[in-house]
């Protein structure tokens, strides 16, 4: 297992990372319309594979995004991710 270093991240970046959640949701959602819109018989197969990638793309920065905010959230000695972590 490789040494991970943790590294609090600044308030900006962490209220940053959480607006653009849902730019990212958003984008999933318009290219999973825009995927679902097009029928087999059109002639616009390649329309359908740019969407598609576009789909991946934005759920890899989604699910990058989450995972940088989980980590952050995990960080102990941070005075930032106790500050701006819900409290339970």
């Amino acid at each position: 297992m490789a040494f991970v270093k943790r590294v609090a991240l600044a308030p900006r970046a962490v209220r940053q990372l959480r607006r653009v959640r849902s730019v990212y949701v958003a984008g999933m959602l318009l290219s999973a319309l825009g995927l679902l819109s097009y029928d087999d018989t059109a002639a616009g197969a390649r329309q359908a594979v740019i969407t598609a990638v576009f789909l991946v793309v934005f759920a890899a920065l989604l699910v990058l995004t989450t995972v940088q905010l989980w980590r952050h959230a995990r960080t102990k000695h941070c005075s930032t991710a106790k500050k701006l972590s819900p409290v339970a």
